[in-house]
């Protein structure tokens, strides 16, 4: 029998691997200039802790999370985002309780249940960071610019920052009402109408032509804002402004989780269709005191790892490419080979990445294999050189080939690499 990757699942191979990793390390880079350290969470949580964080009336709960039983009984879920388990360790560990804002970037799968398609998979990677414990405009713009630098990093253009505010638990209770007196008016089908009675805003982010069309002229959030939720978001806008960062007013934004509250945003891009969304975030509030908590603000973002390399693609970006080696070493024979064992081990804990042909390969084998390695360099050593205590150091660029001494080889080759 022969396996394949599951449905909706992929596998991340070299060569494209590398451009993976630099898009990955890009997206996370600004994050760490910014003072974020890194967290890593469990794969799989305990099921409650999505359906009270995430809310039980989402996509995500009700239809998309990867959940079962384990031997001793419990319900637990593959993660189907990263915030809710970034919350329950800072809650558990008691990282609250130390300076503040707590500030927290993660890397990872994320599982959910959903039909694939270009450009969206039920197994994607996603760059996350975390602000919890500072309610301030200045802090949730630090946010939102920390991801536009990513992208920007990345050379990116084409892409547009959707920005608004959902309010809090003081403007959207009254919100909320004038709402669902406005979609029960509507000619809905029956689930949407339960979708009202649970989730009226849930209603805002149907992406279906039909129920969009009956939703024009729907009260929007940022119309009905109290006066502390207009002036933070005012506060933040602002500040945005002040770093350069360029946004378009969205305010039919929901997004696809329960926990959102005030600044909320997404990150979309022109090339990517229907699946246009590459990252986006927002503050969340309510969500340490959902999942037993003290009451703790938060705010941050998850921006997609496979996304942003489409967008790149879109706006035909040379994807970031990685030398595999620095050196690589090319035996003519067995004692050759056992001599450059030696020396790649030392190449390497002198902080050298280095490999050589294993195999028995002849000379021209073995250096295609130098040329595909995309090593600098080529250490050519045959029985010979051993008996004359020299071998060639090739530069693969250049072509120039120049005789070493073998006890000189690993400082000659770091001079050459500084």
């Amino acid at each position: 029998m022969r396996f394949s990757a599951p449905k909706g699942s992929y596998d991340v191979l070299p060569p494209e691997s590398a451009a993976f990793l630099a898009v990955r390390d890009a997206l996370s880079r600004p994050a760490i200039l910014a003072g974020y350290e890194y967290i890593e969470t469990p794969i799989f949580e305990d099921t409650a802790l999505f359906a009270r964080g995430v809310g039980e009336s989402t996509d995500v709960v009700s239809k998309e999370m990867y959940t079962f039983e384990d031997k001793g009984g419990r319900s637990l879920t593959l993660r189907p985002e990263g915030t809710a388990g970034v919350m329950r360790a800072v809650i558990e560990h008691k990282l609250h309780a130390g300076q503040l804002p707590v500030k927290l970037w993660y890397a990872g799968p994320n599982f959910r249940y959903e039909r694939p398609q270009h450009g969206r998979y039920r197994h994607f990677t996603q760059v996350g960071a975390e602000a919890i414990g500072v309610d301030a405009p200045m802090l949730d713009a630090e946010v939102v610019a920390l991801a536009w630098d990513g992208y920007r990093a990345l050379g990116l253009r084409e892409f547009r920052l959707l920005l608004t505010s959902l309010g809090d638990s003081t403007c959207r209770p009254p919100y909320r009402a004038l709402l669902q007196s406005f979609l029960n008016r509507l000619e809905l089908d029956a689930d949407t109408r339960r979708r009202v009675e649970l989730n009226p805003l849930r209603v805002l982010d149907d992406k279906r032509p039909e129920v969009q069309a009956e939703l024009e002229g729907a009260p929007v959030m940022v119309d009905h804002l109290c006066r502390d939720c207009a002036e933070h978001y005012d506060g933040v806008r602002t500040r945005l402004a002040d770093v350069g960062v360029q946004w378009e007013e969205a305010p039919q934004l929901v997004r696809g989780l329960d926990y959102y509250m005030r600044t909320t945003f997404e990150f979309v891009h022109s090339g990517l269709g229907s699946q246009s969304a590459i990252g986006g975030g927002g503050r969340y509030d309510g969500l340490s005191a959902a999942i037993g908590g003290p009451e703790l603000t938060g705010i941050g973002w998850a921006l997609g790892v496979d996304r942003t390399l489409l967008a790149m693609r879109a706006e035909d970006i040379a994807l970031p490419t990685r030398s595999r080696v620095q050196v690589y070493g090319v035996p003519l024979g067995a004692a050759a080979a056992e001599r450059l064992f030696v020396l790649v081990a030392s190449l390497r804990a002198a902080g050298v990445s280095a490999d050589l042909a294993y195999g028995g390969r002849g000379l021209k084998g073995a250096m295609k294999a130098a040329d595909r390695s995309g090593a600098a360099y080529a250490v050519v050593l045959g029985d010979r050189d051993i008996e004359a205590g020299a071998a060639a150091l090739k530069d693969l660029r250049s072509g120039e080939q120049i005789a070493v001494p073998l006890d000189a080889l690993v400082a000659t080759i770091q001079e050459l690499l500084s």
